[in-house]
């Protein structure tokens, strides 16, 4: 789908807008149980912002991940990403959310990728995703009537990474390695 100005993909939709990047999100359904994954591709001439926008929000990922383990709290992960996206002045989307999966697709626990004080625990053998989207502006939402593509309020550009991880003892596997 081709969109308009300066309007990003925000989650679970494939497009190309006039801001030269397109967000891609991809499952799939193997030998009963789900992984879930998006990247945000650079395209044509991108502007140095979008360049960071985009390499910042992948680090975020990153920093999410690095503090899953047995036992870890899991609004740590939100605390982090919000600490580095914040460092570059960028908000972090709160109405979409990371999600267990399994042999369901989306289950508990859910992640949240911004500052709160949910409470629980990871535990060894878990598998969810972590999927934080950064915007140069706005971080409300508006979806259309398809329910299924979604903006930002405002118009900004926005970035998404995601990957499905299993929680070990001492870490975090990525399931889903680009």
């Amino acid at each position: 789908m081709l969109q308009q100005s300066k309007v990003s993909m925000q989650c679970y939709e494939v497009g190309i807008n006039k801001t030269a990047t397109v967000e891609t999100s991809a499952n799939r359904l193997q030998e009963g149980y789900h992984g879930d994954t998006s990247k945000t591709f650079l395209c044509g001439n991108v502007s140095d912002s979008m360049k960071r926008l985009v390499k910042v929000t992948e680090e975020c990922l990153q920093k999410g991940i690095a503090v899953c383990k047995d036992g870890a709290l899991f609004r740590k992960i939100g605390k982090r990403i919000s600490e580095h996206a914040e460092k570059f002045g960028y908000g972090v989307v709160d109405r979409f959310v990371g999600h267990g999966v399994g042999t369901v697709f989306h289950s508990e626990p859910v992640i949240y990728h911004h500052r709160n004080d949910k409470s629980g625990c990871m535990v060894e053998g878990q598998t969810f995703t972590i999927e934080p989207i950064l915007t140069l502006g706005s971080i409300e939402c508006v979806t259309w009537e398809d329910n299924w593509t979604t903006l930002t309020a405002d118009g900004s550009p926005a970035a998404q990474f995601e990957h499905t991880i299993l929680i070990t003892r001492t870490g975090a596997e990525i399931l889903t390695k680009y």
